[in-house]
């Protein structure tokens, strides 16, 4: 099943006979959140902490091996090697550590244990490992999965009308353009983001994730934000002694590098989830919150499918059932694909090909012209 547009290689691993958007209905759905719940088998929804620990684990071990080999290793290699070797470190520490920002998202959902400090703690630890603020993003991040598809509440990815396309946008909507926007949006993205709220919804005042003031927080929330900035501090400050103690270049090949891939992995992993020409978005007057969380796609990306924890291919169940653990994921789609029909977005474009796709197709969302439904919007291309 895969009614999600251009599906180019089905779950099954079949080829699609065609390659045309076919939208996903729009419509409210006949079924509950209720009746998609009954069809997932309870065990899906127990969380172990022996089982998530030891993701953790595998994860931190393997990313341990490759520092060490590097470290160790890399020197005695001849010059040619070396610089192959380097590479392939960057591409492969920054997926590791990929999964385990993913490890530290479900902390974020409490969907690592049954117990709320201790998923607050591990996801404090292993976030501020990764420059990212823990509690600032949890929150922002759970206000997202409360209003996904809604063009005035959502916070991330948000679309934007024609009306506010930016001048310069037209001399972005050609191949190099595209190019140059992909690698700034993969590159600066993540850090623009938590700084300044870029691709996140308009407050009425400046919004940034550091700010325990910030409008995107509530007076309740604001101490967390402290300690959030407060990890983020002492690693830096750990970053700091490790430069003097070993120079810059070697903390960059060693860390920086990496990190810059797994901001670029999660920023494109979040564009790809929820952009896609078959994709409605809505305005207050048609929003509600099932179809918002089923106005997202899941994406396969190869065997980076199992280092990811599951995070891309099961995408629609995580936005259903948020504390639903990843390691049961898999089996809670495959129950509620059934349930959902044609409402199941799944595109098995290779994501190479779909992220130039989608920053062509995409680049702003209207109503369809004559459409009573003036609430529902779809993605455009033609300034």
């Amino acid at each position: 099943m895969g009614a999600g547009g251009r599906t180019a290689v089905h779950p099954e691993g079949k080829k699609s006979k065609s390659d045309v958007v076919k939208r996903v209905p729009y419509a409210k759905p006949a079924f509950t959140v209720g009746e998609i719940k009954k069809a997932i088998p309870p065990h899906c929804f127990q969380r172990s902490v022996l089982r998530s620990f030891s993701y953790v684990v595998y994860d931190l071990i393997i990313a341990s091996l490759l520092y060490y080999v590097a470290t160790s290793y890399f020197h005695l290699l001849p010059h040619p090697l070396s610089y192959l070797a380097w590479p392939l470190y960057w591409i492969c520490q920054g997926c590791v550590l990929t999964g385990v920002w993913v490890i530290a998202h479900e902390c974020g959902h409490h969907a690592f244990s049954d117990y709320q400090w201790l998923d607050d703690t591990v996801g404090l630890i292993l976030h501020s490992a990764l420059l990212v603020p823990y509690f600032s993003w949890k929150y922002s991040h759970r206000r997202h999965h409360s209003n996904t598809g809604s063009l005035e509440r959502d916070e991330v990815f948000v679309p934007k009308k024609k009306s506010g396309m930016k001048w310069y946008s037209k001399y972005l909507s050609n191949p190099p353009g595209r190019a140059f926007t992909l690698l700034v949006q993969l590159t600066l993205g993540w850090p623009l983001y938590l700084m300044f709220n870029v691709s996140g919804r308009p407050y009425p005042r400046f919004a940034c994730h550091y700010d325990p003031y910030s409008p995107i927080y509530s007076d309740r929330e604001r101490a967390q934000i402290f300690l959030s900035d407060a990890g983020i501090f002492a690693v830096t400050y750990g970053l700091y002694r490790l430069v003097a103690a070993k120079g810059l270049p070697w903390v960059l090949c060693v860390y920086g590098v990496p990190l810059l891939i797994v901001n670029g992995f999660l920023v494109l992993i979040t564009f790809l989830q929820h952009t896609h020409p078959s994709l409605p978005h809505y305005d207050s007057s048609e929003w509600d919150w099932l179809r918002g969380a089923l106005s997202t796609v899941d994406r396969d990306y190869g065997i980076l499918n199992k280092v990811f924890h599951n995070i891309t291919d099961t995408h629609v169940a995580h936005h259903l059932f948020s504390t639903m653990p990843h390691y049961h994921a898999m089996e809670a789609t495959k129950a509620i694909k059934p349930i959902l029909g044609e409402y199941y977005q799944f595109d098995g474009t290779p994501v190479f090909n779909a992220m130039f796709r989608e920053v062509k197709e995409c680049m702003y969302v209207e109503p369809d012209e004559g459409d009573k439904n003036k609430g529902v919007f779809w993605y455009k291309n033609k300034l």
